[in-house]
């Protein structure tokens, strides 16, 4: 299938693992231009070697005003097509555990850096009359993750604002959507491991094991898999797309609306 983004140019933060990494490539595959953004720069160099003339690399933290600016100055001259809003999550833990700065701290870990962030690259999309912004959250925002009550709280915050965004933008070509993954193996789901073990008292790969079994669909997610749904999503082809969040999820989520 022809994807029709061969030399469109994107924004994709947390390019250095996980799900942004697979996407980053992925795009690169396709003959996309990307400006890969992640606080590892030693992560960012690997991934650009693998595609030299399609990456650009910023190593910096991209929940900061600062970095905002740098990928603002790095967008001079291009014509952005799309962003692909994804960062670290907050710290596993319970309610008992969480202290009050955590909560705050994580409001700016999880929400108001996105918002930001749009709110500086929506106005170049809108004079394209075109554009795909695409959120990588959590199944979280559809069903609880034991142990994750920051994500499990907070998350849903950006399906608000996204969903709203989608409707005030709808009419100039722009697309605002959600991607929800369920368990996958990434750094982010390893960390998840760790402290289920620590919490029950049981090896990181029993810890591992017992996720496995929650997942309908075996064996566990790989980022790579939803890298081409992500793909479809930041293309022309999801024109008729928009205000969704989407489940990734091997069939986690026993709601009818998963």
């Amino acid at each position: 299938m022809d994807l029709k983004i061969d030399k469109h140019y994107f924004v994709v933060g947390g390019a250095g693992s996980g799900f942004g990494k697979a996407i980053c490539l992925a795009l690169a595959n396709e003959g996309s231009q990307v400006l890969a953004v992640s606080r590892t720069l030693e992560k960012l160099e690997e991934v650009q070697k693998l595609f030299p003339h399609n990456i650009d690399i910023l190593g910096a933290d991209i929940t900061l005003d600062e970095t905002h600016d740098l990928i603002m100055s790095r967008l001079q001259g291009k014509s952005l097509k799309g962003i692909l809003v994804n960062g670290g999550g907050p710290p596993a833990g319970n309610f008992q555990e969480i202290k009050m700065q955590q909560w705050d701290e994580s409001w700016k870990k999880i929400v108001s850096w996105k918002i930001a962030l749009t709110k500086k690259l929506l106005p170049i999309l809108s004079a394209e009359s075109y554009g795909r912004i695409l959120f990588i959250e959590s199944v979280s925002v559809k069903q609880m993750v034991p142990n994750l009550i920051l994500s499990n709280a907070l998350r849903p915050a950006v399906v608000g604002f996204a969903k709203t965004l989608s409707r005030e933008v709808a009419d100039q070509g722009i697309n605002v959507n959600i991607l929800a993954p369920g368990y996958h193996l990434t750094p982010a789901l390893e960390r998840l491991f760790v402290k289920k073990s620590e919490l029950e008292g049981i090896s990181v790969q029993e810890a591992q094991k017992a996720f496995e079994i929650e997942t309908p669909v075996k064996p566990m997610g790989q980022a790579d898999e939803m890298a081409g749904l992500a793909l479809w999503l930041l293309s022309p082809l999801s024109r008729f797309v928009t205000g969704q969040t989407i489940t990734h999820d091997g069939g986690i989520v026993h709601g009818l609306w998963g």
